[in-house]
């Protein structure tokens, strides 16, 4: 009985392994603004690109406000450098809060 026991366990374990690691690089696509780690959902709008730019290079991070209300950094952060305080749409996987990106366009287009 104990080795039954032992065994459903151990299937359940990597069962709950495979499905967790399933999901983390599934492709997904978030619409949102372009802003910094520092001032998140406060550089939503089309005045921020300054600030934006300031604070990545005093050390923080470019990051995309969705319109869910999550923030997320976005990597590489080369690839948004020139959509700073812009509403956009990215495509690429989540890998816990930063998306990988795979394209990004300004919304709309």
């Amino acid at each position: 009985m104990r080795k039954c026991l032992l065994c459903a366990f151990a299937v359940l374990f990597v069962v709950s392994l495979s499905l967790a690691g399933g999901t983390a690089s599934e492709e997904k696509t978030w619409t949102g603004w372009i802003t910094d780690t520092s001032c998140g959902a406060r550089g939503n709008n089309a005045g921020h690109a300054a600030c934006a730019k300031r604070c990545v290079g005093r050390g923080e991070k470019y990051a995309l406000y969705t319109s869910e209300g999550e923030l997320y950094v976005v990597e590489p952060q080369e690839k948004v450098t020139d959509y700073a305080a812009q509403e956009v749409k990215v495509k690429g996987t989540l890998e816990g809060k930063t998306i990988k990106i795979i394209s990004i366009e300004k919304a709309g287009d």
